[in-house]
């Protein structure tokens, strides 16, 4: 169905994808820019996220569209944003516990660890899944459970989040357009969720 798309606008299936490929990478630097608010990154992936389903939809969509999901995402994700660090807080702490030599530490550090990665998981999978007007806490309680149900998908969003990671670490200008294909990771995931 997307080659027929292709064929009836006159472009190949190599442009199509290196188009698609490309707008990834402008949403990372859109996402980039509007979680510079610290606690507005829950918002940002979300406008993000419903940017890339516009566009691989091939309807229409651009900057303006994106400022306006985010004003609206942004309304109720800001507190998503405050929750999620707070709980990286928490696992920054537990961190610390293990590395001062507390009795358990080392396994609470390592839960800890594990349940900030499934908590950002989570988040993603809700990120691509927002629409205006969806309630955050509906999206994330069904995004939770879908990280546990569907583990394929969630551990290739570990993996996006991985080379966000190891990008920023090599080379750091290079992780804020990655941050786009992670999006494009959520969304992917969520549509297979949803076709299988």
């Amino acid at each position: 169905m997307a080659s027929a798309r292709v064929k009836a606008r006159g472009e190949s299936v190599l442009a199509e994808r290196f188009a698609v490929f490309a707008e990834c990478l402008l949403t990372g630097v859109w996402i980039a820019v509007a979680s510079l608010g610290v606690v507005t990154y829950p918002a940002a992936f979300a406008a993000g996220a419903r940017h890339l389903r516009r566009r691989t939809a091939h309807e229409g969509g651009g900057g303006r569209e994106f400022v306006a999901d985010f004003r609206a995402a942004v309304r109720r994700g800001w507190l998503v944003g405050v929750a999620g660090w707070g709980a990286a807080v928490a696992v920054w702490v537990d961190v610390q516990a293990a590395r001062a030599g507390i009795p358990g530490g080392p396994f609470v550090g390592t839960v800890g660890l594990c349940a900030l990665i499934g908590v950002a998981v989570a988040g993603l999978r809700a990120a691509a899944a927002w629409a205006p007007g969806a309630s955050w806490r509906a999206l994330l309680a069904v995004a939770g459970r879908r990280t546990l149900r569907d583990p394929a998908g969630s551990f290739l969003l570990v993996g996006g989040l991985a080379v966000v990671g190891c990008s920023g670490w090599f080379v750091p200008p290079l992780a804020v357009p990655v941050l786009g294909a992670v999006a494009a990771a959520a969304v992917a995931v969520e549509e297979r969720h949803r076709q299988r």
